[in-house]
């Protein structure tokens, strides 16, 4: 019982009912809603059988590491990467590990929406696609009306973001499907090749092929984010690995069925990286006398673009906030409006788009600049998970007595496979892959990619020399562990 100001007693309240628990096929979905997308699937269906060992081969030494290890991480310290980083390195290498995970998204939203502005071209005049103005154009006016919707706060982008993902993802890939199946049984002429006729695996006609392969790691990033929740399921030792397991099997199954049917349709020499999805939709549509149906599908897949852009936006970028108010951003980047949304670093990561923007109608090839952006997401992404890799490794040497929900099996084997393959991939994408040279010269593209690393990845070290104790909003957090538990000084290198 407890007593009142007025000295009536009244029932004290009971326990807070236990939080659900997170079920393991529930936490396969999240990782596979979180990889899976339609925009890569072009580059990987000129290779038709053999793009299923392009998909696999990504999936089992980069993938499969980062949800381990990034579980273990999670299960072990609260916080996210920054504090993972920290706690091996220190504050300033943790704090470049989730710059890079911002900065990637700001050279993958250009990508994305060069897909977006491809989708609409294919419903307003198709001559549009091949136009660097009208693509750079669409990724402005795009960006910021995604940023306005994300500014207003979360429930304005909650259910954008669901139904989006739905209707623009899910259903284009299962269509995809379904409508090559229909196709070949009612005699369509297939450019895949017969089972019995099949490459397995890819022809490698040098450096610039074997590209395509490290390319496909860029499909799988973002395991980690969800690793985050391993702590909400009841069994994360058990029941985590068989997550990953299943997330491996729906998120291979979502990529390569609908790279397939791609394949059925268009020959791999006519297969456009930002097109190539709705050239196929076209075949099979005509085949159907339903020609409109493309224009349905590709409206559709604006739609899953906008809701995965408006998502996006103000993620990554919150996590950065949070560190931010720490000390390591300066105030004027720390502000947040009435809905709580973090408008100014908003603003700037718009601002940062822009200047990206500008260089599809400046550059010849809209395909071209796709690939830069592309790659240039995925490197900026892969310093990052360079870092995390190393990090675990050396946390399980120098802080073994930390409780673990989860412990990656073989942690030595698993992450350095997984730091090698995000080096190599790092290493790989300077080179301009096979499907798309000549489009620059192979010294201006490897240029335009270090320039862009440079130019948007080295600020941490920058604003971690200029902090000032003004900087400071916050007061830093004590260290905790995943479950709560206040962690203690000596955990800290």
């Amino acid at each position: 019982m407890a007593t009142r100001e007025d000295g009536q007693t009244v029932p004290s309240p009971g326990p807070a009912p236990p939080r659900a628990a997170l079920s393991w096929t529930s936490m396969a979905f999240l990782i596979a809603t979180a990889v899976a997308s339609v925009r890569g699937l072009p580059a990987m269906a000129a290779y038709d059988w053999a793009s299923i060992f392009l998909y696999a081969l990504p999936a089992i030494v980069f993938m499969v590491p980062v949800a381990l290890v990034a579980a273990e991480l999670a299960s072990g310290w609260s916080g996210g990467v920054f504090v993972w980083v920290e706690e091996a390195f220190g504050d300033r290498i943790g704090f470049f590990a989730i710059w890079q995970q911002v900065m990637q998204n700001v050279a993958w939203f250009p990508a994305q929406l060069a897909f977006f502005a491809s989708a609409l071209a294919y419903v307003l005049d198709p001559r549009l696609a091949s136009s660097g103005l009208f693509t750079g154009l669409v990724i402005l006016v795009v960006y910021w009306f995604a940023t306005l919707i994300a500014a207003r706060g979360v429930e304005a982008f909650a259910k954008v973001a669901t139904w989006g993902f739905l209707a623009g993802t899910i259903v284009p890939a299962g269509a995809l499907v379904v409508l090559a199946v229909l196709f070949w049984r009612e005699g369509g002429t297939s450019h895949l090749p017969p089972v019995a006729d099949a490459d397995w695996f890819p022809r490698f006609t040098g450096l610039a092929s074997i590209v395509l392969v490290v390319s496909n790691v860029l499909s799988y990033a973002g395991m980690e984010m969800n690793a985050v929740h391993v702590t909400a399921m009841r069994r994360p030792s058990v029941e985590f690995p068989r997550a990953v397991l299943l997330s491996v099997v729906l998120i291979l199954f979502v990529f390569i069925l609908p790279t397939l049917s791609i394949a059925v349709a268009v020959p791999g020499s006519s297969i456009n990286l930002t097109q190539g999805t709705l050239q196929a939709f076209d075949v099979f549509f005509d085949h159907l006398g339903m020609p409109w149906g493309s224009t349905v599908m590709a409206l559709l897949i604006v739609v899953g673009v906008l809701a995965s852009v408006v998502t996006w936006i103000p993620g990554p970028t919150k996590g950065l906030l949070i560190v931010g108010r720490q000390g390591y951003l300066p105030p004027i980047l720390q502000g947040t409006n009435s809905r709580g949304m973090h408008v100014p670093l908003l603003v700037a990561q718009g601002l940062a788009v822009t200047a990206l923007a500008v260089l599809f109608a400046v550059l010849p090839s809209v395909q071209s600049v796709f690939w830069i952006f592309t790659t240039m997401a995925l490197q900026l992404y892969l310093m990052m998970y360079m870092v995390m890799f190393l990090a675990a490794m050396r946390l399980r040497r120098t802080h073994p007595d930390v409780p673990r929900g989860f412990r990656t099996p073989a942690m030595p084997l698993v992450g350095c496979v997984g730091f090698l393959a995000s080096l190599a991939a790092f290493l790989l994408g300077f080179v301009e892959p096979s499907g798309n040279a000549g489009t620059t010269r192979p010294w201006v593209f490897a240029l335009i990619l270090l320039a862009g690393i440079v130019a948007l990845g080295i600020w941490p070290l920058v604003l971690y020399r200029l902090r000032k104790p003004g900087w400071r909003l916050e007061p830093p957090p004590p260290p905790t562990l995943a479950d709560g538990a206040p962690g203690r000084d000596d955990l800290r290198p």
